[in-house]
């Protein structure tokens, strides 16, 4: 929970690294939170949930875009790859395994290696 909430505090900072647990954390929380208000919005055919999904999508935009940049630079790329995910399926699967890979050791061109300052 507090990877989900330091990606919320950190709501538009596009500077810096982000470990990959920071970013799966993040992606797990939304991916349950989604899950859950999708589900009360089918059960109880309420207007209300579908709203708040759409409402809590719109919130979790800027930070998404923001962990995933971040993200990107802790790999060593410039974060302007997540424009990848615009070429139909091949972009997504690029993505996720540069997702999947470790950042950098040590300190690279866009900050200090995060694992290093946590530990």
């Amino acid at each position: 929970m507090n990877w989900y909430l330091a990606v919320l505090k950190n709501y538009v900072g596009f500077s810096g690294r982000a470990q990959r647990t920071e970013y799966w954390m993040f992606a797990l929380f939304n991916f349950l939170i989604f899950v859950v208000l999708a589900i009360l919005a089918a059960i109880t055919h309420s207007v209300f949930f579908w709203l708040l999904y759409v409402l809590y999508a719109l919130a979790v935009i800027v930070p998404g875009l923001a962990v995933t940049w971040r993200r990107m630079q802790d790999t060593g790329r410039n974060g302007l790859w997540i424009l990848l995910g615009l070429i139909p399926f091949v972009g997504g699967i690029v993505l996720l395994v540069f997702m999947l890979l470790p950042g950098t050791a040590g300190p690279n061109e866009f900050g200090p290696d995060p694992k290093a300052i946590t530990a």
